[in-house]
């Protein structure tokens, strides 16, 4: 019975949740950017090198003039991602951005979880996209800088999948440099980011515009039509084509220096990905009409596609808008890093000195000077295709956790919500038949119904046993394991399928209809949607496709990365049971026990109140023995 109280106490500091108090929303952070701002961001750090060198590997390797539509079907999927982070980037406008929703959401171990994977995403991403700024200043000189670099430093590696051939001095640089703005404030950072953001922007349209000047449709319909692989080569280039929109998380990341997050963070997150979207597909159209897919350049699609159109001197204006694009990414990257450390340690579950703030930069100062350091140190080191693939899992775990929050959110009793809602309808009264009783507390027609069956399925067997809000967060973890096992089979197993085998085709049916009663259990019960802040539409729908995308792309990536995933998060475990739990800020405030509040419905009625009888004893002046004065409602002596 001990060893039960005990893993009970475990199970309860474990899935301690964050608590939303009056003062949530105070933060020692600057308040200074503006729906704009935070739009340039999003575009910025998604923008980056993806258009000027994954659009070419799509197109040629992949999926051909389908490309295009490669493109749509990845932003499908990203904005059902970026829906999710909006509704909780306005209603928890912090830093750490899904770290901060799960821990409100879902409790503190999975916070913690998910804050780490998002600091390995920052990190890794920051590191990524240097070297790749790198690259693109050294293809300007023809190769220069490696090629002097090899010749005096030597050799750091020969063909290592994780460590760089030499170490690239530039990148490290330039990580430290763009770190360095970062810390100056917000304001400064953003404006450098709007700056480089802009021309990027003109740069491409510059493109666009000489693009469509040279397109040739038909090289739409010659060398095998629009789809040369066939459709499965478009949702093999979709597959690829979601990590370009990786990124607009960045937009919640900056939601506690937003002057106004609950409009500026919806909006800005969907306006980015929109118009990011637009470009990826118009860049996709006009390299796919310029040049046939087969002579299409995968490291250089652009210059060369000019170039075949005697357009020479396009090398210079892809390699600058190359260049400015990757200083909007990497900008990205390191304005999120810090902040996401500066969260988890301000909730005591990180070292605490990453907590402080500079008093005149208004910065996360110690998160910028070690991560970044410690982020240029890795873009010297280690190779960018290592770094792009073990990045890529934490992101996608961190959109599927959101994804999971935002419906067991919705669906959660009103007296475990800890946000504001809108005022509860009252149902309509009567006048006739209003007595006493009904005038003193009028029956929510919603409030109280959030989490439990509708009213015409309060019968529903097993369903009716259970508490507001358990069965749905039951459905959605059952739903999500047979999602996970369902994409097993249709990514890694999908040759079994092909071949008809019957226990593979048996397995998908049989995890098919519990993901669709899962989904039926979840309808059946009322949601809310009585939020102060944005809500995104569809719920559960959006949400679970968001989470069923998700899984299927984390299905597709090496299983190497799944190992390094699990070492990673095993050295985060050790860090949050050596330190976190220990020093978290939850911790000590529930020392002091919670505050007990009335959660039932009153159903006490005038005349009992009436009858009610206070006794007063005043103890000055002293009154004789045995005097004492009652004072009470219906007490006829008053």
């Amino acid at each position: 019975m001990e060893l039960s109280s005990k893993l009970s106490d475990v199970w309860v500091t474990l899935n301690r949740k964050k608590k939303v108090t009056e003062d949530f929303h105070e933060t020692p952070l600057k308040r200074c950017l503006s729906t704009l701002d935070l739009t340039l961001l999003g575009i910025g750090h998604m923008i980056g090198a993806g258009i000027y060198v994954l659009t070419g590997t799509v197109v040629k390797d992949l999926a051909g003039p389908s490309a295009i539509l490669s493109y749509v079907f990845a932003a499908f999927a990203a904005i059902l991602a970026a829906l999710c982070y909006a509704e909780f980037g306005a209603r928890v406008p912090k830093a750490g951005s899904a770290y901060s929703y799960t821990y409100v959401t879902l409790g503190e171990i999975w916070g913690f979880i998910i804050g780490w994977n998002i600091l390995l995403e920052h990190l890794l991403g920051a590191s990524s996209v240097a070297r790749a700024w790198s690259g693109g200043l050294d293809s300007i000189f023809n190769g220069a800088i490696k090629n002097s670099t090899l010749k005096h430093v030597g050799y750091l590696s020969h063909n290592n999948e994780w460590i760089s051939d030499y170490p690239d001095f530039v990148a490290f640089a330039a990580t430290i440099l763009v770190f360095l703005v970062v810390a100056t404030g917000a304001k400064f950072a953003m404006n450098f980011n709007n700056f480089f953001t802009i021309i990027n922007l003109i740069v491409i349209v510059i493109i666009i515009v000489m693009g469509f000047y040279y397109a040739d449709v038909k090289n739409w319909s010659d060398h095998g039509g629009f789809f040369p692989h066939g459709f499965g080569g478009t949702w093999a280039g979709a597959a690829t084509c979601f990590y370009a929109y990786i990124g607009f998380e960045g937009v919640a990341t900056a939601s506690e220096e937003a002057k106004n997050p609950e409009k500026s963070v919806p909006i800005a997150t969907i306006l980015s990905l929109g118009i990011v979207t637009v470009l990826y597909v118009l860049v996709t159209c006009v390299l796919t009409l310029m040049v046939p897919y087969t002579d299409v350049n995968p490291t250089a699609a652009f210059p060369f596609a000019f170039a075949q159109q005697g357009a020479e001197w396009a090398k210079y204006v892809v390699a600058l808008g190359t260049l400015f694009g990757i200083t909007t990414s990497l900008l990205g990257g390191a304005f999120s890093l810090p902040r996401a450390v500066y969260s988890m340690a301000s909730d005591g579950l990180l070292f605490q000195i990453f907590a402080y703030v500079h008093p005149k930069t208004q910065t996360p100062i110690w998160g910028i000077l070690c991560f970044g350091f410690l982020s240029a140190l890795m873009a010297l080191l280690f190779e960018i295709e290592t770094l792009v693939e073990f990045m890529s899992i934490g992101t996608i775990l961190a959109y599927t956790i959101v994804a999971v929050s935002v419906i067991i959110l919705r669906y959660a009793p009103v007296h475990k919500c800890q946000f504001k809602l809108k005022p509860q309808e009252e149902a309509p009264i009567d006048d006739v038949s209003m007595t006493e009783d009904s005038a003193i507390m009028k029956k929510s027609k919603s409030h109280d119904d959030f989490g439990k069956l509708k009213d015409h399925l309060r019968h529903l067997p097993i369903l009716k046993s259970f508490d507001p809000g358990n069965a749905t967060i039951l459905a959605i973890l059952l739903m999500l394991a047979a999602i996970i096992c369902f994409c097993a089979i249709l990514v890694p197993g999908y040759g079994y399928l092909a071949e008809g085998a019957w226990w593979a085709i048996t397995l998908e049916i049989v995890f098919g209809a519990i993901i669709v009663l899962c989904f039926l259990v979840l309808i059946a019960h009322e949601k809310n949607n009585a939020f102060l802040t944005f809500q995104i539409p569809l719920v559960p729908l959006i949400p679970c496709l968001s989470i069923f995308c998700n899984i299927t792309l984390m299905m597709k990536l090496n299983y190497l990365t799944w190992i390094r995933l699990a070492i990673w998060l095993a050295i985060g475990l050790l860090l949050y049971f050596l330190y976190g739990v220990w020093h978290s800020r939850e911790r000590h405030t529930s020392q002091y026990g919670e505050i007990v509040g009335y959660t039932g419905d009153a159903s006490i009625s005038c005349s009992t109140i009436s009858k009610m009888e206070e006794e007063i004893i005043e103890q000055q002046p002293k009154r004789t023995e045995g005097e004492q004065v009652h004072i009470g409602v219906g007490v006829d002596d008053l």
